[in-house]
């Protein structure tokens, strides 16, 4: 070590005349730090030669207690000033004009940045501390050590950049020859030869297997998850480290691992490099799994078909994404609790956004709106109409759809049913093989074992004990099972079923039908909906696009709120006009409209006498009778309801309940009547302000406030 020490820092007293007294009397920092724990592993003798600077720095006249050894960065990349508490210290204690002199092996070893190189160097050169490696002592404040220091930060990170370019080329190079490593999916196992194939158990195999079958027909993987957990199905890991690396354990299903198993594309038999590339914006340091990104299937830099042996073809893989995707909050979402059939699927016909989906009154009433312009850049909103009408429309399309594939629909759900608890049947068969397998296992260990060894006899006799007790409670759950729900349908149970497909709306306005099944349904036939209302009138116009780009269009009349707003309203006074001057009366004039199928504005019930009268009065075709309103003593500006509602074009009903509720001042006169009559002092700014609050934006409750409805 001596000769080695004598060769490599030799140079160091080569400028003796650089190193003065008020170096010695601060500190001499010797800076050690290697890569990666496998350098600090494998190549001991360059941390060895690192530490022999201590040695070195008592050499040149430092006191052995004045010499610190910085060395809390083994391990640790330089490529970043973040990260290395040992390169931060070292720069706080020069700051703080506690350091002389800082030893390293090179350059390299103290910053692989330009950018933390040339902060350690400003540093240096303000408190006039010294740097030294193998080639010598340079001064930060000397222009030309300066110069060659710099020189020598530049050539240690672009020695970085080269060597992460030339192991990065030969990783990609690698990869698209489908041989780079990496982690192993779950159900597949790498082969001794080299070779990736599915995992030899073949419960591990029918377990993913089910999944794949359990999402084709929940589509979601809250569904999936549901069904493994109430089925009580475990999923297969195999331990990738220790003393068991390699076996086989069954771990409890979870939202997270079944994500990731439907989105890796090497159950379709695919390789893949590149889909979580890093995103430097996004990257930690010091973190280096840090930064990652998913991007499309076109953007992957590898894609290699048929590589490996795949439990699902690539079409059912890519429309699984489409499912995902769907599911997604960036596409129509998952099927919901709320009354809503069409949430997610309903557009605007006239921005093309999409509509949201809004309840009110604690969730029982259901409104599509397009209000996304109205909140992003402050127009008016595009388009609201009440939801019931417009699902009730698309239910009856649906309807007229699958009748005629019924009996067809009876016998496919038939085969379903016997598909499903074949599955069931042989993963129960599955288990009780390994759970007997167990206690055989146990049985053949404890026989084994030498009877008088009794320390090892009693730990293998009570591992017996345990995989009997779970064989038997396992047939004893497989017996129930079978009790409850055969292997085998039932002649009973087809002729149901036959029933059912023969009444199809009898099964889908059935208590057993879940709403989330009926959005499913329609999911599954229907892509989007546009809508689009007729001015501000009660016409809308539907244009249906069906799965597989067939299209059907629909009108239907919505629901409004004012008399006016109706399409046909002329038409509607004329005629009433009419009636009244034949002679007939309210009454009368309500009965006739209700024979001649004239709607109403909200469509809840049919036209009475007094609805007549407020059309009569409204439109000037009868003349008002004189009130005893107009006896009261006012004061200044005071109006009785009537008249208010006559100034606003707000409902009287309107104006009572505001008046209720307090939003409305009124005081009752009781000069002229006994029952007396409510006076509102409305001024100019009372109208205003009356005007205001009826055009202000209605507040909807959304469907994430909704709580489910049994």
């Amino acid at each position: 070590m001596d000769t080695i020490q004598s060769i490599t820092y030799s140079t160091l007293n080569s400028h003796p005349g650089k190193i003065q007294s008020h170096h010695h009397n601060r500190l001499a920092m010797v800076y050690i730090r290697q890569s990666t724990l496998q350098q600090v592993e494998r190549h001991s003798e360059s941390t060895k030669l690192q530490y022999a600077l201590v040695e070195k720095a008592c050499d040149m006249g430092w006191p052995r207690e004045q010499v610190v050894v910085v060395d809390d960065d083994l391990g640790i990349s330089g490529a970043n000033a973040e990260g290395r508490p040992g390169f931060q210290r070292l720069v706080a204690e020069v700051s703080l004009d506690h350091v002389g002199i800082i030893f390293g092996i090179e350059m390299s070893r103290l910053a692989r940045s330009c950018r933390d190189w040339h902060q350690l160097l400003e540093v240096c050169s303000l408190f006039c501390t010294l740097i030294a490696d193998t080639e010598g002592v340079y001064d930060p404040c000397n222009h030309n050590d300066r110069l060659l220091l710099g020189l020598k930060g530049t050539l240690s990170e672009a020695e970085l950049h080269v060597i992460k370019q030339r192991m990065l080329a030969g990783k990609k190079a690698k990869a698209r020859r489908g041989e780079l490593g990496m982690q192993l999916a779950m159900g597949y196992v790498k082969h001794p030869s080299g070779e990736i194939i599915k995992d030899p158990d073949e419960q591990a195999q029918s377990t993913i297997d089910l999944i794949f079958t359990l999402f084709e027909r929940y589509r979601t993987i809250n569904g999936v998850l549901k069904h493994l957990v109430k089925n009580n199905i475990q999923m297969p890991h195999r331990i990738r480290g220790g003393m068991q690396k390699g076996e086989l354990e069954w771990r409890r299903p979870n939202r997270v691992t079944l994500s990731n198993l439907l989105h890796n594309p090497i159950y379709a038999g695919a390789y893949v490099y590149g889909r979580r590339p890093t995103d430097p914006r996004k990257k930690k340091p010091g973190r280096p799994s840090t930064g990652r990104v998913s991007v499309k299937p076109e953007e992957w830099e590898v894609l290699i078909h048929n590589k490996f042996p795949g439990y699902i073809p690539w079409q059912v893989y890519e429309r699984n994404q489409r499912q995902l995707k769907m599911n997604s909050s960036q596409g129509i979402g998952t099927p919901k609790h709320g009354p809503s059939l069409l949430s997610g699927l309903v557009i605007c016909g006239r921005c093309g956004l999409r509509m949201a989906t809004c309840y009110s009154s604690q969730g029982h009433k259901l409104r599509y709106s397009c209000n996304r312009m109205a909140v992003d850049y402050g127009d008016k909103s595009c388009q609201s109409l009440l939801g019931a009408p417009l699902d009730q429309l698309i239910q009856k399309e649906i309807m007229a759809a699958i009748q005629p594939s019924a009996l067809e629909l009876s016998l496919q759900a038939a085969a379903n049913i016997e598909q499903e608890r074949e599955q069931q049947q042989r993963h129960w068969q599955q288990r009780l093989e390994r759970a007997h397998y167990e206690s055989e296992r146990g049985y053949r260990q404890y026989n084994a074992v030498e009877p008088e060894n009794r320390l090892v006899a009693r730990t293998l006799e009570r591992k017996w004990e345990e995989a009997l007790s779970a064989e038997t409670k396992l047939n004893q759950d497989y017996e129930k099972y079978l009790k409850e729900q055969p292997n085998i349908l039932t002649e009973t149970e087809r002729l149901a079923i036959q029933s059912l497909a023969s009444d199809i709306p009898h099964l889908w306005k059935a208590e057993s039908t879940t709403r989330e099944q009926r959005q499913q349904i329609i999911r599954l036939l229907i892509d989007r909906i546009i809508v689009t209302v007729q001015g501000n009138t009660e016409k809308v116009h539907v244009c249906i696009h069906w799965k597989g780009g067939c299209q059907s269009e629909a009108n239907f009349n919505r629901p409004v709120a004012k008399l006016e707003q109706l399409s046909y309203y002329k038409e509607l006074i004329e005629r009433v006009s009419d009636l009244y001057k034949q002679g007939n009366s309210h009454k009368a004039i309500a009965d006739i409209l209700n024979d001649e199928k004239w709607q109403s504005a909200k469509q809840r019930g049919q036209y009475n006498g007094q609805m007549v009268r407020t059309l009569l009065l409204k439109n000037g075709v009868v003349s008002k009778k004189k009130k005893r309103s107009n006896n009261v003593l006012r004061k200044e500006n005071e109006v009785t309801l009537s008249e208010l509602s006559q100034k606003t074009q707000i409902p009287e009903p309107t104006l009572y309940k505001w008046m209720r509720d307090g939003k409305l001042k009124a005081r009752k006169d009781t000069t002229v009547s006994h029952n007396g009559v409510w006076l509102i002092k409305a001024d100019k700014n009372e109208i205003k302000r009356l005007l205001e609050y009826r055009d202000r934006p209605k507040q909807w409750i959304y469907r994430s406030r909704v709580k489910k409805v049994d």
